[in-house]
């Protein structure tokens, strides 16, 4: 689970410089790479990750205790809002791909409020729900959470003219500007 936390911070961490690069040269490479981070982020974390925290974690420390119910509801809340802020961004990334640099300010916007969001949403789960459920769920518990996702598959493999999602995410993470230290 936090290793997925970790790839999807690279990704969000890549979307910043993505955009950056893009304000300093001719940006139809950052915006396909922009494009395949989106979907990356739509088919991964969205389809899969969320949906197994949810089903799994979520559930399991519900029944454990009430202590984590709000928190678990805003981050079932930002789960949804989540798939909001990708949909903007599509739209932002898009009239920048039409009108041009004029746009460039909007997505640069849009990126940078996203990856504030998943920064929070993200420090939530480590920070509360995760110690949480080191206290209160069982090794059956993290046995069963374990392998839900260790299940977690890319959805596309039975599909011959789909790209692999770790494909993708390799090729995303060697397109990307190197990070500015």
């Amino acid at each position: 689970m936090l290793s997925e936390h970790r790839g999807l911070t690279r990704i969000v961490d890549g979307m910043r410089r993505a955009v950056d690069e893009t304000a300093c040269s001719a940006g139809s490479t950052s915006a396909m790479l922009m494009r395949a981070m989106l979907y990356y982020i739509q088919e991964f974390p969205d389809q899969i990750h969320h949906p197994k925290e949810e089903q799994y974690l979520f559930r399991r420390l519900r029944e454990r205790t009430d202590e984590c119910d709000s928190v678990i509801e805003e981050l079932e809340r930002q789960h949804e809002e989540g798939g909001q802020r990708i949909h903007a961004l599509e739209r932002a990334l898009t009239r920048y791909e039409l009108v041009g640099a004029d746009m460039l300010p909007a997505l640069r916007e849009e990126v940078m409020n996203y990856a504030d969001f998943y920064a929070r949403h993200r420090h939530l789960e480590e920070s509360v729900i995760l110690p949480a459920a080191q206290r209160y769920l069982t090794a059956a518990d993290w046995v069963e959470i374990d392998e839900a996702f260790g299940a977690n598959r890319d959805p596309f493999e039975r599909l011959e003219n789909e790209c692999n999602l770790r494909d993708l995410y390799a090729l995303i993470v060697q397109t990307m500007p190197d990070a500015q230290s």
